[in-house]
């Protein structure tokens, strides 16, 4: 079973991290603040979770199925999904079939990525076995809209990556390579999914955000890239409050 922590009674939130990214990215948010059940659970290949799928393709459906083993065991029934990038295209999956009552997107998005993206996500499934730590070096900081402001934690966020192997790299690059696009059943649902996006965030922009999701809430913090939690956390955990 994947690793997972939890603290907290009230209404059960479960957080989701991204790739590269392990259940202590939210250690940067006062979630205790949210007076909630709070679960934190490492994605496969991430932190301190297996990488055990036997499956010739990777696919998100699959870490999906094993964060609701997670649930399951807890006996969890309703809940509510906080994922950042990848946790949030997991969430997505996972709302398909649980009792999910709500999905907050963390700078992230609910389409399949285009052909562009799918060649990029190859070159990284690739790459990662001859160059990992150079292509961690260069990834991790591209992240942030504000660099000097946060060396400190991208230099821990490099540090922690170095630990994945290079397939758990491969296989979630490769996982959301052929994730499926959910665009018309988020748009069709406007109370069940939220987005909260930086404004500096240079994977998924605003304006195609806004364009794609007319009726859904799209929260935009103006001083964040795709690190909200850390670059606007006090914008975040408002939101939360908000949303939760």
């Amino acid at each position: 079973m994947l690793h997972y922590r939890s603290f907290g009674e009230g209404k059960t939130l479960v957080f989701l991290h991204g790739f590269l990214e392990s259940s202590t990215m939210w250690d940067h948010l006062p979630l205790q603040d949210l007076n909630a059940h709070c679960i934190f659970i490492d994605l496969p290949g991430h932190g301190k979770s297996p990488l055990n799928d036997l499956e010739e393709i990777p696919s998100i459906r699959f870490m999906a199925d094993e964060v609701l083993q997670v649930l399951n065991a807890l006996q969890v029934n309703e809940f509510t999904v906080v994922g950042h990038s990848l946790g949030a295209y997991v969430g997505l999956e996972l709302a398909q079939f649980s009792s999910c009552q709500k999905l907050i997107f963390l700078n992230s998005n609910c389409w399949s990525d285009d052909e562009q993206k799918r060649r990029d996500r190859l070159r990284v499934a690739e790459l990662v076995y001859s160059a990992k730590k150079h292509f961690i070096r260069e990834a991790i900081p591209g992240l942030f809209g504000r660099l000097t402001d946060f060396q400190k934690e991208i230099n821990e966020l490099i540090e922690e990556a170095k630990y994945m192997s290079p397939d758990a790299i491969a296989y979630a690059a490769l996982a959301m390579r052929e994730r499926r696009d959910y665009t018309m059943e988020v748009v069709a649902n406007p109370s069940r999914y939220v987005f909260i996006h930086g404004e500096m965030d240079t994977l998924v922009s605003t304006e195609t955000l806004q364009k794609r999701l007319p009726g859904i809430t799209i929260h935009l913090l103006t001083n964040a890239g795709h690190m909200s939690h850390l670059e606007s956390s006090a914008e975040v955990i408002f939101l939360l409050k908000e949303e939760i």
